[in-house]
């Protein structure tokens, strides 16, 4: 991993993203950026794994809370949802009334309600606190990159996103793997220990090297703006994630959706005449902006699915456990946090556009090789090339798109612009999941579909609900469990060869949208101030 190098000088007033000007809450002292670097990375460890740790918990969660299947969704989903919809209204007010500030009261409240989640006794006390840990995660999250973005410059600071988008992506994964460990040799509530201590060793590290920052504003806060988009991407979010698991012409699906798409033509709406906008739409016009954000939907439905589709293929196909599971994603892990504090030092050698069509490329033929070999007989080495290439891939991606993004809104605006990035991620993977998630199991049931015929009605429609569930009627089969369990595998492998393909189109479908829409470099000055705010900093 390239060293950060903490003797440039912050001053530097040559900076082709900041303009003529600096910010002046630039840190000058190299200690204390790197402090600054450490905290804000522990603090987005926290946020990521708390949001995939309790994916493995699911069974213990539903015998110990007696926690129906639909409860145990909303209890992961609501932390999802609470986060994707405040993450633009928090990184605004960050920007208006002090980053600091609601970072320091965000990791807080994040640490309060996760305690609060281990001690929770009934499913909806769970629920709630999960809620209020998303909240808390919301007002965290945008920060974290606008301190860095507001406190580093130039190389130096490429290279603190570079660090900042590796643990981005490379934290689900740490999460999930200490979530397997607690579950395998502790109970459920030692779950949120991790985030816990990860987010008071974080406020503790803040309280004492962050600066205080904010910009003036000249007009009045955007509520309107703020609550619609709150209310655009949340209910998307949630009518996203509902579709896969409760039909797409569920009545909650269609009503997320129906809310989130109305709220959404709203929010163009108003952004379009207010004098403050929380987010001038017109910066969509700056083509890094645009590539950044589309190649980070892309990426992070592609990478988020392929986590998801991954843990299912190892325990279900593999017959791996939790922990074994985890333990298997770490070379994708391993691979992309270098690659990602890497990748500057490759976009200022070969331009924007080629990096990001060189990553994407990366991603299709991972994906390929995983399509083409994948097998239950082979076992993990028919999809460990695919993985680390994948990887390879993924890190190249991030930080350039994250880059394009911060580079192109004012100084003034990097909650808001960091704010933006997250909500793409956040977007993204729910898309990619629930896309993905619905063309394996319509694979599977396709497949598996020859395999039920002499089962009794009941037990065959179990079997062609995922393979879970059909390696637990295997189980109960007797003499015919192993035939049902060949065929479930076989069919999963089916499903799983068609979801990649879908993948390497997405992924394809990226790269031609960097190569034709993407400038070569990105060395154009921010927008002016007076874009979206008229800034100052305090």
């Amino acid at each position: 991993m390239p060293r950060l190098d903490i003797t440039a000088d912050p001053s530097r007033t040559d900076d082709p993203l900041l303009g003529a000007e600096a910010p002046e809450d630039l840190v000058a002292d190299p200690t204390r950026r790197l402090w600054i670097l450490v905290a804000m990375c522990t603090a987005l460890v926290a946020v990521v794994a708390s949001m995939s740790g309790l994916n493995v918990a699911q069974q213990e969660l539903a015998v110990d809370l007696g926690a129906s299947q639909s409860q145990i969704l909303w209890v992961i989903n609501g932390y999802t949802v609470a986060l994707a919809a405040l993450l633009m209204p928090f990184g605004a007010i960050g920007d208006r009334w002090g980053r600091k500030r609601i970072l320091v009261v965000g990791l807080l409240l994040f640490a309060l309600a996760s305690f609060a989640s281990a001690l929770s006794a009934t499913p909806a006390q769970l629920m709630l606190a999960r809620i209020v840990t998303g909240v808390g995660a919301a007002m965290v999250m945008p920060i974290t990159l606008s301190v860095i973005t507001s406190s580093f410059a130039g190389e130096e600071r490429e290279r603190a996103i570079g660090i900042w988008a590796g643990v981005a992506g490379a934290g689900g994964v740490l999460g999930l793997l200490g979530s397997s460990l607690v579950i395998d040799y502790a109970t459920w509530p030692w779950v949120f220990a991790l985030p816990v201590l990860l987010a008071l060793v974080a406020l503790a590290i803040s309280a004492r090297v962050v600066p205080h920052s904010h910009e003036h504003h000249t007009g009045r806060f955007d509520t309107v703006g703020s609550v619609l988009s709150a209310v655009a991407v949340g209910a998307l979010v949630l009518g996203i994630h509902e579709g896969p698991e409760a039909g797409w012409t569920a009545p909650l699906t269609l009503t997320g959706l129906g809310v989130g798409l109305l709220a959404l033509a709203g929010f163009v709406a108003w952004e379009l005449r207010e004098a403050n906008p929380i987010l001038d739409l017109r910066v969509f016009r700056r083509r890094p902006l645009a590539t950044g954000s589309g190649n980070l939907l892309i990426v992070f439905a592609i990478v988020m699915a392929l986590f998801l589709v991954l843990v299912q293929f190892f325990q279900a196909v593999l017959g791996y456990t939790a922990l074994r599971s985890s333990f298997a994603l770490l070379p994708m892990a391993a691979v992309t946090m270098p690659m990602s504090a890497f990748a500057p030092l490759v976009t200022r050698r070969v331009g924007l556009r080629a990096i990001l069509v060189t990553g994407n490329v990366l991603i299709a033929a991972g994906l390929a090789f995983m399509a083409v070999f994948a097998s239950a007989e082979t076992g993990y080495l028919s999809v460990l090339p695919g993985i680390l290439i994948v990887g390879f891939g993924f890190g190249l991606c991030m930080t350039p798109s994250t880059e394009a993004i911060t580079g192109s809104l004012p100084a003034a605006a990097q909650g808001v612009a960091s704010a933006l990035n997250d909500t793409v991620r956040e977007l993204g993977g729910a898309l990619g999941i629930a896309l993905i998630g619905s063309v394996l199991g319509a694979g599977y049931r396709a497949s598996v579909s020859s395999a039920t015929a002499g089962l009794p009605p009941e037990m065959a429609a179990t079997v062609k609900e995922g393979i879970g569930n059909a390696v637990a009627v295997a189980q109960q089969a007797g003499p015919a469990g192993e035939t049902i369990l060949v065929a479930a595998r076989s069919a999963f492998v089916d499903g799983w060869t068609i979801s990649m393909w879908v993948g390497v189109g997405l992924a394809l479908a990226a790269a031609v949208f960097a190569a034709v829409w993407t400038p070569r470099r990105v060395g154009e000055p921010r927008p002016e101030e007076s874009v979206t705010v008229a800034a100052a900093v305090d």
